[in-house]
């Protein structure tokens, strides 16, 4: 490695390049990840991971100490042996829960495998998970998620282990370079039901981060955002590629390897192009407010750790 990338690696500013992503490039992430602690609190939100408190109060899980009974104490919490030793009433005290897992939910669809600067987007939102699982980690938080694509989905129950973030990542690469691959005909699974099923393995007052770039985002797949946002910290990476929100003018030729044509992108065209792109952009961050779901756009264009970093203020 040349004087520079290792300049580059060491202060985490290295560039998300590439069509495809493999296992070991995700798992370098790791080094990366040191410089972001999930346990800060990011911006808009209140506690989300690592040693927070929970925000459903209770008796909690773990036993802190015992104190002499105070009057508004709960009866079932007096600790009758003590009391019995000393003769006077005692009270079990328990800290409250402050575990948060982190579920990632990984968008690879056919759609994400897009990109004209950089890498494409399935890849930045691979190192995008790869990054915040590293980092879930490091803050002793138990990471899992749910990684889908046209056809399928796996799913990584959350565990404070290596192995589940390695596992997560295996899949997440296997997805990524099924893409470049021929796939299957019929009907692509709805956004929704991949959101639904995000619902099903994630626990209540868990850390919910959505990478993907919320194509066919339709009514039925805000319903199960939004119940998800109802018990969770939600937190949407809407994933983009600078090509997306406005063409290029000029005639350039197609071809799928039997056909060619010419597409001449004049000015009206792009400009209808653009109003389109813009009026979904809208009517994603509206629904994601309505939701109370903070988002932090992720581009193809831009340094994922940068943007992390102050989007979310995780350092």
């Amino acid at each position: 490695m040349t004087e520079t990338a290792t300049k580059v690696r060491r202060h985490g500013i290295a560039a998300v390049k590439g069509a495809v992503v493999d296992q070991p490039t995700l798992i370098r992430c790791r080094f990366d990840a040191q410089r972001l602690s999930l346990s800060k609190k990011p911006r808009r939100f209140g506690p989300q991971t690592g040693q927070h408190p929970a925000p459903f109060k209770g008796r909690g899980l773990s036993f802190h100490h015992v104190r002499e009974y105070q009057g508004g104490d709960e009866i079932r919490h007096i600790d009758w042996r003590v009391t019995a030793r000393t003769t006077k009433a005692h009270t079990k005290i328990f800290e409250e829960e402050r575990e948060r897992p982190i579920i990632l939910c990984l968008d690879q669809r056919s759609g994400m495998f897009f990109g004209s600067r950089n890498c494409f987007k399935s890849v930045l939102a691979c190192h995008t998970a790869a990054l915040l699982a590293w980092a879930g980690l490091e803050s002793n938080d138990r990471v899992g998620g749910l990684i889908f694509s046209d056809q399928s989905h796996w799913e990584v129950r959350p565990r404070r282990s290596q192995r589940a973030v390695l596992h997560l990542l295996h899949h997440a690469a296997q997805a990524n370079q099924q893409l470049g691959e021929a796939q299957p005909e019929g009907a692509a699974t709805p956004l929704a039901n991949s959101f639904e099923e995000l619902r099903r393995i994630t626990q209540p007052g868990s850390t919910v981060f959505v990478i993907s770039d919320f194509q066919h985002y339709d009514q039925d797949a805000e319903r199960q955002l939004h119940l998800l946002a109802r018990h969770n910290d939600v937190i949407a990476l809407p994933i983009s590629d600078p090509l997306e929100s406005e063409l290029p003018g000029g005639v350039y030729p197609l071809s799928n390897g039997r056909e060619r044509l010419s597409l001449d992108l004049n000015p009206t065209l792009r400009e209808r192009y653009r109003q389109q792109y813009q009026h979904r952009i809208d009517a994603l961050a509206s629904s994601l407010r309505r939701g109370r779901i903070f988002q932090l756009p992720l581009s193809t264009d831009q340094n994922l750790f940068d943007t992390l970093q102050r989007g979310l203020r995780l350092s």
